[in-house]
């Protein structure tokens, strides 16, 4: 940054020296030009002849500054380029420093990138019955799939899409008697804090979008007052944690238990990565540190998670 703007200061110092250097040119030439009027005047012969020195130093001179102005700016630009590309240089430096550090986490952690992580551990043994303990130790994949059966158990159909671009619809939910989709679903499993009416703003654009009349946004976590106040007012069904909990438990104990069977299937308490669907490996910093999360297809993917305390 400090060489360009030196540069552009430079440049615009040799400015002057073209505007003088036209200029006296263009006096030379005048010199120059003026004996030939003047030697058709034997009295002014003379004078002609002495402009004639002048004339070729001014026009000389001027050509000089010119050569000068477009000399300098020339070298400016290659100072230009040679600031530009070095930069270039020292952020794919600072970019294989970064990479060479997150393989170094990997390989500290006892893993490959092709591999699993031969580290994480399951929290504890799956829970026997529902409660908010449940939540927190399932991940985000898990809490969907368990609000897809929720609804799959009250006689929709529902259609989903395990990973990738959703474009804000989680569960699309359809009905025997109906045409297309009748309602759309948005879940988030958060746990250290409550969805914002900013987040059902952005539902209720989805559901605009889709010509929908119908929404559930479901979370693990709450609702703060002005969340809940803009899904009265819009038609959205609100459901937080306790309330999903309160739902579950006025199901079937053979319901109850199928729930949690989806909640507790395969290793569900290691994260999917949102974008490639598959489960995301533990890493550690190569130069210590908390662990965390990160995919597996690094470094085509470089979605990473923060570590659940919960998960051991």
């Amino acid at each position: 940054m400090t060489r360009s703007k030196s540069n552009r200061k430079f440049l615009s110092s040799s400015e002057p020296l073209l505007e003088k250097g036209v200029s006296i040119a263009v006096l030379g030439i005048a010199l120059l030009l003026a004996p030939v009027l003047l030697t058709a005047s034997p009295m002014l012969k003379p004078v002609a002849i002495g402009l004639r020195l002048p004339g070729w130093l001014a026009f000389i001179s001027g050509f000089v500054l010119v050569g000068v102005h477009f000399a300098s700016r020339r070298w400016a630009e290659k100072l230009s380029r040679f600031a530009f590309f070095s930069s270039g240089s020292r952020k794919r430096a600072r970019h294989r420093t970064a990479a060479h550090s997150v393989d170094a986490a990997a390989r500290s952690a006892g893993k490959s990138r092709s591999g699993t992580s031969k580290t994480a551990v399951r929290p504890h043994q799956p829970a026997t019955r529902w409660s908010p303990a449940v939540f927190g130790a399932i991940e985000w994949r898990r809490f969907e799939a368990v609000c897809e059966a929720l609804f799959a158990q009250a006689g929709f159909k529902t259609r989903t899409q395990s990973h990738g671009a959703d474009g804000g619809v989680d569960i699309w939910l359809h009905s025997a008697n109906a045409k297309g989709p009748v309602a759309v679903v948005q879940c988030k499993h958060w746990q250290d804090r409550p969805v914002g009416v900013k987040e059902m703003r952005e539902f209720l654009g989805v559901m605009t979008a889709n010509k929908l009349k119908r929404g559930t946004y479901a979370t693990s976590s709450t609702f703060t007052p002005e969340a809940q106040m803009f899904a009265r007012a819009n038609g959205i069904s609100a459901m937080d944690g306790p309330a999903m909990l309160t739902l579950i438990a006025k199901r079937t104990p053979e319901q109850q238990q199928a729930l949690l069977a989806v909640a507790h299937e395969g290793e569900y308490w290691r994260p999917t990565c949102a974008s490639c669907g598959i489960k995301m490996v533990e890493r550690k910093p190569g130069k210590g540190g908390i662990a965390f999360w990160a995919c597996i297809n690094y470094p085509k993917c470089r979605r990473i998670m923060q570590m659940s305390t919960s998960a051991g």
